[in-house]
């Protein structure tokens, strides 16, 4: 009795598949239009009056972006010790030299000890041309005195010293420092000392070595301190533009941290420091022809030549805000040399461009 359903079903699936057939071989219904052809290919000009298309640099270039720098890269200049910033004596766009002072720190009390060491190099020179007149008994047992008071002196800064030691990462580095230095001041004077106590019941040459013994120390004592007081004034390490003054008189500088005192920078020649994916750096060769542009300056192209190539594949130094920019690509930095010394400014973003 189903059988004349079954030979329905058939028909009807047949009947369906010859359709579909028959639509997909016909092709799609509508037909495009002449009218619709000369819509799509015209141009339209846009609301500025002006094609703001930009151009895409020849396929036979090799470019990437980068960064202008300074001939010798940006130099971070930073102090060997803390303290509050007295004055700066440079300003921003201003050059200096070599040596020239950049930032003073406060050095009120290591200008005091520099002229008590010199009042005490001053004293020990007047002893000795006074040993070399002859020592009263009186004199001598004054020496002595001086010998057991230098000599507990020199033994109270050894304790601090090693209570200092002990304490670690507690004390700071100055303070240790310091410490240090006066342990060993305290201990040459403390020898000098002796030296002249024991000078006063020797023979003659005796008391004069003690009397130069004590001279030498007061001397190295001076020089300690002239060598403190000019660790607190920062000089130009080498000749260049100030680029960028990070602290100011009066705030307090740390060193190792965040920000240093100042960047400089010589910008008598300027560079650009471009990333080359890794695929074109067969392209890239040494002294060849290159030119960058920059946003601010918009269709011109500042010329130079590649002066230095990478020695080693790295990850990118510069990112732009493409969505589809790939972020894992490994680069090659290639350094072009400019021409342009006024308009670029150092830290200005580019694309550097060479033919090979």
């Amino acid at each position: 009795m189903n059988f004349p359903w079954k030979i329905a079903g058939i028909a009807a699936t047949l009947a369906c598949s010859a359709i579909i057939a028959r639509s997909v071989l016909a092709g799609p219904t509508t037909a495009i239009r002449p009218e619709d052809r000369v819509k799509a290919t015209r141009l339209v000009a846009p609301l500025s009056g002006a094609d703001e298309r930009v151009p895409l640099q020849p396929p036979r270039l090799v470019g990437g972006y980068g960064l202008v720098e300074p001939a010798d890269r940006e130099i971070k200049v930073a102090a060997a010790t803390g303290g509050r910033i007295a004055a700066i004596p440079v300003a921003e766009g201003q050059w200096v030299e070599a040596g020239q002072p950049l930032v003073l720190l406060d050095a009120s009390i290591e200008a005091a000890s520099l002229n008590a060491a010199e009042a005490d190099v001053a004293a020990a020179r007047a002893e000795l041309a006074r040993v070399g007149r002859g020592l009263r008994k009186e004199e001598a047992e004054a020496l002595a005195a001086d010998a057991r008071a230098a000599q507990a002196r020199a033994e109270l800064a050894a304790g601090v010293l090693a209570r200092l030691e002990q304490l670690g990462d507690a004390s700071s580095a100055d303070q240790l420092d310091r410490a240090r230095r006066q342990a060993q001041s305290d201990a040459m004077t403390s020898v000098a000392a002796d030296a002249r106590a024991r000078a006063a019941l020797g023979g003659r040459r005796e008391e004069i070595d003690a009397a130069r013994a004590r001279l030498a120390a007061a001397e190295a004592r001076r020089e300690q301190a002239r060598a403190a007081l000019e660790r607190l004034t920062v000089k130009a390490p080498s000749p260049g533009k100030i680029l960028q003054i990070k602290l100011r008189p009066g705030e307090y500088y740390t060193p190792g941290g965040a920000d240093p005192l100042l960047i400089l920078g010589d910008t008598r020649t300027l560079r650009a420091r471009v990333d080359i994916d890794e695929r074109d750096i067969a392209r890239v060769r040494l002294g060849a022809p290159a030119f960058v542009t920059a946003d601010a300056f918009p269709d011109q192209k500042f010329p130079g030549k590649i002066v230095q190539i990478g020695a080693r594949i790295g990850r990118k130094n510069l990112r732009t805000d493409d969505p589809v920019e790939r972020l894992d690509t490994k680069i090659l930095e290639v350094v072009i040399e400019l021409e342009e010394r006024e308009r670029l400014l150092p830290g200005l973003r580019v694309a550097g461009y060479t033919d090979g």
